[in-house]
């Protein structure tokens, strides 16, 4: 349940603005209006659809998940489509229970992480001891990499302290992982809200984590707009501290024609550094095949039909 906005959370909120800045909303929207227009085509296409592929994390968080599933989208990680030259995908994303079963599936010796989400996800909805549990759980079981969803009930509310405390937990708790801040953008409702809580989360996590969008579990996810607020606040947060932070979008980029944009947005106002699975990850399941078909259609110069490729997992 969120907690309702005191006169004392809304000076907090005017003091971080005045720090950090507030977004113009329809300079935003005008600037990712103008990477739909543009157009990349041949050896430079390729190129682009190939690296969008290395930057997928596969997914599947289903309640019916199953060892096996778990193994069958490891399998599409490893290798994506024979007789086509795709990379691999940088990371397969599986709720705390299958790490143990997709590390198995993935070996020991693989360039593929593993990611888990935790913390109670998608809710964030647990006593903090019992989140912290869950994500010592899953790196022992061999998990590189946790995707832990904020507080965004103690955000709403100003309690920023609180916020970052937990999160600082939670990287403590992860150890060598990897770090992926969810901030759930769905409910931060406005662009100023999405960037103060970029660099809440960024003061407190290590350089090269991520900050992510959503969970791929509300009706609204990643959209340019989003994702440029995000990318914007990570440039300025680099600028002012010299500290690279990772981003994700996650949930609704489907087709290779999203995903060309979105890297697009990461080249003009990042620059090349992040353009790579280090750096910047798609949280999508679905995108994968669409990046195929397009690599197979530049290769033969015809479109195969969807069921050509086999399935990931679920749509997320």
């Amino acid at each position: 349940m969120t907690r309702p906005m005191s006169v004392t959370s809304h000076a907090v909120f005017r003091r971080l603005f005045n720090e950090i800045g507030t977004v113009d909303q329809v300079g935003i929207e005008e600037r990712v209006a103008k990477y739909t227009t543009r157009s990349i085509k041949k050896a430079a296409k390729v190129q682009g659809l190939k690296l969008a592929a290395s930057m997928v994390d596969l997914t599947t968080l289903e309640g019916k998940d199953t060892p096996g599933k778990v193994a069958s989208l490891c399998q599409k990680a490893l290798a994506p489509h024979d007789g086509l030259d795709c990379p691999q995908v940088a990371a397969v994303c599986v709720y705390p229970s299958m790490v143990k079963h997709a590390r198995r599936a993935l070996g020991e010796d693989t360039a593929v992480r593993i990611a888990s989400v935790a913390t109670a996800f998608p809710s964030g909805q647990a006593p903090l001891r019992t989140r912290l549990a869950e994500v010592k759980a899953a790196v022992a079981d061999g998990a590189d990499e946790i995707d832990m969803v904020i507080n965004r009930g103690a955000f709403l509310a100003g309690e920023f302290q609180e916020m970052q405390d937990e999160i600082a937990a939670v990287g403590q708790a992860c150890g060598d992982a990897t770090l992926k801040v969810i901030l759930e953008v769905s409910e931060l409702e406005t662009y100023d809200n999405i960037r103060a809580a970029s660099f809440l989360a960024m003061r407190v996590i290590r350089p090269n984590d991520f900050i992510k969008t959503s969970t791929g579990k509300t009706s609204f996810n990643a959209t340019l707009g989003n994702n440029q607020v995000m990318i914007e606040a990570i440039r300025d947060f680099y600028l002012e501290t010299g500290t690279p932070i990772a981003m994700k979008p996650a949930g609704g980029i489907r087709t290779a024609k999203q995903a060309l944009q979105f890297l697009i947005a990461v080249k003009e106002t990042l620059g090349d550094a992040w353009l790579n699975n280090t750096r910047y990850r798609f949280g999508a399941s679905s995108l994968l095949n669409d990046l195929l078909r397009q690599l197979e259609k530049e290769k033969t110069g015809a479109y195969q039909a969807p069921y050509y490729f086999s399935e990931a997992a679920e749509s997320y």
